[in-house]
Formats: structure tokens, C-alpha cells, sequence
């Protein structure tokens, strides 16, 4: 969702203050580039006005003369020549020196805050991604990061503008101190009327930014959630919710169009009005005597030249705001407490047999507990079946073992070393987890169960098989190297499974966490699966377990109920417990086991 309209009704000093501290970041993150950009800007101020003096000096002092006198000094003619293409190419070189670093800086700054929105994603724990939606968390790193950098774009310009505004001013009152009033009188009221734009217009275009963001939500919403649309025969009424969220879309570049249509028109027509005084009062102290031709063309040049640039400056003033805003959207999450960075150990996992312990472990959803002060351990080779009702903290277990969250207390121990003092890449080759969703990227199957790890192809060849994946990967058109659509789409829910189940499988991991990762595959299969993990020496599995079949293969159950742990023990033991008993009778009863 994008921030509240009124979050960004007008450019005021707090915003004004805020947007320095935006500017200042980049400059920290890309002080040369800022640098050489302010420079050409500079230059470019500088050749500006020297232009206009050197036209100045082209009048009076060559086609004057040279139109009274009725023939033409070639060497005047050639110096004025001269100078004029030494300054344009003066201008030329500040223009691109101001564009091409200042471009660089704007888009050097947005890939540094892209990368940290980005490494914040992956750091932040699963929590914080179940509370977003896909669209937002896109709209920040698209929509929201194109206009926090927005603003940087005319900074070197709007710099330039001051600079070239005080040299220009200096260049009138030399010129004539009364030409220099016209322009005193003529510049603060096009400030004015910019600012009075930037103003007005800052509100509907960040109702557009919202408008935008919401589209997108929708869309991708509606595309991730395609085949309930077809099934269920709901495109017409996607249709419409897209139609009306493209017309607030409409609505509001609307307003912006008319606000443009109102102001940009005057304040392009003011400094040619401006002209027109200049050209009035220009002729009366000519006539006087105490203004030349030269200077009144000088002059002229210098109400066209600085039109344009004042009008930049407008432009980094509207923005500005917008690129506060949509900055603090990103901070908001950049400043989120990331317990990644705190966890990254560097033991390193010991080669003998390892074991699993969860000491005294609590985990809270906000305010909700989740698991009240758990503990258990699985030992070397051991198969141990986690069972439960649905929400009783099955995959928070699974979550925390892998690190996606952290307990909000108590410990995870892997072979009596903390799982945060393991380092990250030993500690996922030791421990794997297979979840019950499937995700498959639309690569070949061989880079779904690599992921761009370096294992050898008898790895790949074992891990496919212990998965019973082998039989339908071999009927593909290409086998491992055949494509899949986005999230394997072109497999059944229970092929995706075993792919993904070679993904945790590979490399020989020790211990391995199923969370309900079987619950597609055919019981048949399941038991196949299962029993071709049990003949590896030292692995050890924990399985989240809705079927009675798979619940009697382990050695040891262990019952979730209420978040705590109500039982462990063999299936039989358990049944003495009456909820247990009642639960496994109603998976009997649903025909989970077959």
C-alpha cells in the first residue's frame, strides 16, 4: 500500500530538511560524481552568460560597424565566430559533464539503496514477508525507489541555477542597474508561481504513486491467483476491479494534466513577457544614450537563458517531496530489526554424526504465542514424527530450524553448538528442510535441485532417486535439462514435491526436516521415500506427519497440542493420550491413510 495522501500535502521546512538529509546520503555514497556534475552545471552557468556578452560584443562591435561602414572586417568577424563556438562547446562540455556524472549519481545512489532493500529482504525473518503482500514489497523496490532517487536528477541544475542567477544578476547591473530591476522583480515572482505549482501539484501526484501501487497489487494478485480466476470463471469481474483501479489512475493524471495545463503555460509565457518589458524600456535608453544595441541583445539572451533553468529548479522543488516520502517507505523497512546479521556464526559443523536439541524454545507471532517453552532432541539416525492440529506450531519449528525466524527465546542446538554461532553455508549442508509448498523457478529441473550449487552428477543421480523422482523426470522431453514453466507448473503437485525433495536431498545432509513436504505424493511412493532415507547411515529425520503411515514408521512421536508438547513416545504409547487418540482416529476416519 502507498503512504496516505496527506502524509505529502505541501512542500514545508520539516520535508525541506528531510530532503537535505536525502541529498546528503548521496553525496556520501557518490561525492565525485556529485562533484563533476555541480562543476558542468557550473561551467555550463558560466558559458551562459559569457555567451550572451560575446553576442553583446558580436552587435556592437562587428555588424554595427560593419552595416554603417557597408563592408565586413573578416578578422572581427572570424574572432566573434570564434568565440561563440569556444563557448558553446564551454556550455556543451558543462552539459555533459552535469548529465552524464549526475546520472551516474542518481543511479549509483539507487543501486546502493536497491541492494540494501534487497540483502533487507532476505534478512528479514518469514514473519515480516507473511505480513506483506508481493505488490507492495515490489512497489518498494520499483515504484518507491525510482522516485526517492528521483529528486537527485536536477540537483547539479538547481545548483547551477543559484549560481548561474548571481552571475546573471551581476552580468544586468553591469549591463544597466535598470535592467537589472526588471529582472529583480520578474525571477522572485516565476519562483513564486513554481512554487505555488509544486504545491498544488504534489498531492494529486502522489495520489497517482498510490493509485499505482494499488494497480499493481492488483494485478499481481490477480495473476498469482490465475487459476482460481479461470476455474471459477471470475475474468469479467477482474476485468472490472482492474478497470476501476485504472481509473483512479486516470483520475488523478488528470488533475495533475490540469494543474500543468494552468501553471506551466504562464510560467513559460512570464519570462517573454519579461522580454517585452525589457524590449520596451531596452529602446527608451537606447534612445537616451545610455544603453547599447549590444548590451539590450545581451541582456535579451540573458532573460531566455535563465527561463529555463528556473523552471528545472521547480521541478527538484516538486519533487522533492515525493522523494521524501517515498524514501521513508523504504527506511521503514531498512530500519526494521534484522536478526540475520546478528546470527552469523563461524563454527563449522563437526564431521561426526549430528544432533538436533531444542532447549526451552518459545516463538511468538506478535502478541500471540505460538510455542510455550518447548524442548526435544533427535538423535544421530534417528526418525521422529512431529504431529499435531493445524496452527500448533508444526512449521514454526521448521522455521526456526532453519533459521527463516529466531525463538524469542530459548536455543536451537547442532551438535551442542548454538545453530547462530554455525556458519550459514556449513550450517545448510548439515541441515536441510523440505516445506510443504513447492516452489520451482522456471529453469530446467537440474538447476531447481542445484540452485547453482557445485555437486557432482552421482550426487544428483542419488538424490533424484531416493526422491522417486527418476521415473517421471526420465519420461520429460529433455530429462534433468527439461524447462519448467513459472513455478513448475508443468508437473503435478506431487512431482513438484519430489523435485523439491532432491533439492533438500543432495549433498548428503545429516539431518533432514520434512514440513509435511510428502503430503502430494502418493502414500505408495511416501513409504518408498521414506524407507530409502532410513537405509543412510547417520541421517536423521524429523517429519511433520499427517498419515498414519508415515506416523508408524518413526521411532519416536512427538505431539503438539495448545503450543507445548503433550506427549512423546511411540504411536501406540500416544494413543492413550485421548486427544492424540482423537486426532489420529479423525486422519483414519478422512481416509489420509490409505
Amino acid at each position: 500500500m502507498q503512504p496516505p495522501v496527506t502524509e505529502i500535502e505541501g512542500f514545508d521546512k520539516n520535508q525541506f530538511r528531510r530532503g537535505l538529509k536525502l541529498i546528503s546520503r548521496s553525496l556520501k555514497l557518490r561525492p565525485l560524481s556529485h562533484a563533476i556534475a555541480i562543476t558542468g552545471a557550473c561551467l555550463f552557468s558560466i558559458a551562459a552568460v559569457v555567451l550572451t556578452r560575446v553576442l553583446g560584443y558580436a552587435t556592437d562591435d562587428v555588424i554595427i560597424p560593419n552595416l554603417d561602414n557597408n563592408a565586413l572586417d573578416n578578422r572581427d568577424l572570424w574572432l566573434a565566430f570564434t568565440l561563440i563556438i569556444a563557448v558553446g562547446l564551454a556550455r556543451g562540455l558543462g552539459a555533459f559533464l552535469r548529465r552524464y556524472f549526475l546520472a551516474g549519481a542518481r543511479y549509483g545512489t539507487e543501486l546502493h539503496w536497491r541492494r540494501q532493500l534487497f540483502n533487507q529482504y532476505l534478512d528479514l525473518p518469514m514473519s515480516f514477508h507473511r505480513k506483506k503482500s508481493p505488490g507492495e514489497l515490489l512497489a518498494h523496490a520499483d515504484n518507491d525507489m525510482m522516485i526517492a532517487s528521483l529528486a537527485l536528477m536536477p540537483l547539479a541544475f538547481t545548483i547551477g541555477t543559484f549560481f548561474l542567477a548571481i552571475v546573471a544578476l551581476v552580468n544586468l547591473f553591469l549591463i544597466h542597474p535598470t535592467i537589472a530591476l526588471i529582472a529583480l522583480v520578474l525571477f522572485p515572482l516565476l519562483a513564486a508561481m513554481n512554487k505555488t505549482y509544486s504545491q498544488r501539484v504534489v498531492t494529486p501526484a502522489s495520489s497517482v504513486q498510490e493509485a499505482v501501487g494499488n494497480t499493481s497489487s492488483l494485478v499481481h494478485e490477480s495473476f498469482d491467483g490465475i487459476l482460481v480466476v479461470k476455474s471459477l470463471g471470475r475474468g469479467e469481474q477482474e476485468v472490472e476491479r482492474l478497470r476501476k483501479s485504472a481509473e483512479k489512475i486516470r483520475k488523478h493524471r488528470i488533475s495533475v494534466g490540469r494543474l500543468r495545463a494552468i501553471f506551466e503555460p504562464a510560467i513559460y509565457a512570464l519570462p517573454n513577457l519579461g522580454v517585452i518589458a525589457l524590449l520596451m524600456i531596452g529602446t527608451w535608453l537606447i534612445d537616451k544614450g545610455s544603453l547599447t544595441i549590444g548590451e539590450l541583445v545581451s541582456a535579451i539572451a540573458l532573460f531566455g537563458i535563465l527561463a529555463f533553468p528556473v523552471r528545472i529548479a521547480g521541478i527538484f522543488f516538486e519533487e522533492l517531496p515525493r522523494s521524501v516520502v517515498a524514501l521513508d517507505r523504504i527506511d521503514e523497512v531498512l530500519n526494521l530489526e534484522s536478526s540475520q546479521h546478528q546470527h552469523q556464526g563461524t563454527n563449522i559443523v563437526s564431521a561426526e554424526p549430528s544432533t538436533l536439541r531444542i532447549e526451552n524454545v518459545e516463538a511468538r507471532y506478535d502478541d500471540q504465542l505460538i510455542l510455550n517453552n518447548i524442548s526435544f532432541s533427535v538423535e544421530s539416525g534417528e526418525v521422529v514424527a512431529l504431529v499435531g492440529p493445524t496452527g500448533v506450531g508444526k512449521s514454526t519449528i521448521a522455521d526456526l530450524v532453519g533459521s527463516l525466524q529466531q525463538p524469542t527465546s530459548g536455543n536451537i542446538y547442532l551438535s551442542n553448538t548454538p545453530l547462530n554461532d554455525i556458519e550459514p553455508s556449513d550450517r545448510t549442508k548439515t541441515l536441510t528442510i523440505a516445506f510443504q509448498e513447492s516452489f520451482l523457478f522456471a529453469d530446467t529441473v537440474k538447476e531447481n535441485i542445484l540452485l547453482g550449487r557445485q555437486f557432482t552428477d552421482r550426487e544428483l543421480q542419488e538424490a533424484t532417486e531416493i526422491a522417486q523422482a527418476n521415473d517421471f523426470i526420465s519420461r520429460l522431453p529433455d530429462g534433468l535439462n527439461t524447462l519448467l514453466g513459472e513455478r513448475g507448473v508443468t508437473l503435478s503437485g506431487g512431482q513438484r514435491q519430489r523435485v523439491t525433495l532432491a533439492r533438500a536431498l543432495i549433498g548428503n545432509p545429516q539431518i533432514i526436516f520434512l514440513d509435511d513436504s510428502t503430503s502430494s505424493v502418493d502414500p505408495v511412493i511416501e513409504k518408498r521415500i521414506l524407507d530409502g532415507l532410513r537405509t543412510r547411515k547417520n541421517i536423521s529425520l524429523v517429519i511433520v506427519a499427517h498419515r498414519l503411515s508415515t506416523i508408524k514408521l518413526a521411532d519416536r512421536v512427538i505431539f503438539l497440542n495448545n503450543g507445548v508438547i503433550e506427549g512423546t513416545g511411540s504411536h501406540e504409547e500416544l494413543m492413550r493420550l485421548k486427544a492424540y487418540a482423537s486426532l489420529a482416529k479423525a486422519y483414519e476416519k478422512a481416509g489420509v491413510d490409505s
